[in-house]
């Protein structure tokens, strides 16, 4: 199939118990395998699909739906229907850093701050940055992007009032690493990493592009600066399809 183009009709097998949708599921799926869908391109509009295959949009949608859920193809509001790319790896090790880790795999790292605002620590975060339950803490919720395919999504966690200028440096700066350099905390090193893994809940996958249900790697990690203290404690979900996570010695 050449995306795009739907001057042609794709033969639907009629009366063989097989539904029209499933038919058009496995023909893209076979287009994706033979890579005549390439990782990253977009597929033909729902109708154009439509056309090629003479059945209507709702047997599309149901159709892309099914590609969805097993992970080849994500449909970005407004953009369309794109082939999934293939899975980024990603090192955990003593100092790993997003925007290092995505640079490194050829890909362009960028991020967006869904929201910022100081808290209170629950007893998960307290016991991570060895604070007393209640304690004032800044959060961040970001999505971090390759290329501008959602990978994660994270809530971050920093010590008030150490870090009270955190937010606004993080707003402007975009980074991490850039906004605790801004609060005077120039390198950092991973103590812990811990990782698990459970379904997207719907409000997740809506912010991942992700169909509902799609499996996520929860990855809960603590920061320390130089002297060992911890100053973040971070709740990564990746989205499996999108991310191997490799675990550096």
């Amino acid at each position: 199939m050449r995306p795009g183009d739907d001057s042609s009709v794709t033969e639907i097998a009629r009366g063989r118990g097989i539904a029209a949708w499933r038919q058009i599921t496995d023909e893209i799926e076979a287009d994706i395998g033979a890579g005549r869908l390439r990782p990253g391109m977009q597929l033909p509009t729902e109708a154009q699909l439509a056309v090629r295959f003479a059945v209507n949009r709702h047997t599309v949608r149901r159709s892309l739906a099914e590609l969805s859920a097993r992970g080849l193809v994500r449909t970005t509001q407004g953009r369309g229907t794109f082939v999934e790319e293939r899975p980024l790896a990603y090192p955990i090790g003593a100092r790993t850093r997003f925007s290092e880790n995505v640079s490194r795999a050829g890909r362009e790292a960028s991020g967006k701050l869904l929201d910022g605002y100081e808290t209170l620590a629950d007893p998960v975060v307290a016991q991570a940055l060895g604070l007393t339950e209640g304690s004032p803490v800044a959060r961040l919720d970001t999505v971090r992007m390759a290329d501008d395919t959602p990978i994660s999504l994270g809530n971050a966690y920093f010590p008030l009032p150490r870090f009270a200028g955190l937010i606004e440096a993080y707003r402007s700066l975009g980074t991490v690493t850039q906004a605790l350099e801004a609060c005077g905390i120039p390198d950092y090193r991973r103590l812990e990493t811990r990782i698990s893994a459970r379904p997207a809940g719907t409000e997740e996958a809506a912010k991942l592009d992700l169909a509902p249900g799609r499996l996520l790697l929860t990855v809960d990690s603590i920061n320390v600066d130089p002297d060992g203290v911890p100053i973040q404690f971070t709740r990564a979900m990746f989205s499996v399809d999108r991310a191997e996570i490799v675990v550096e010695s």
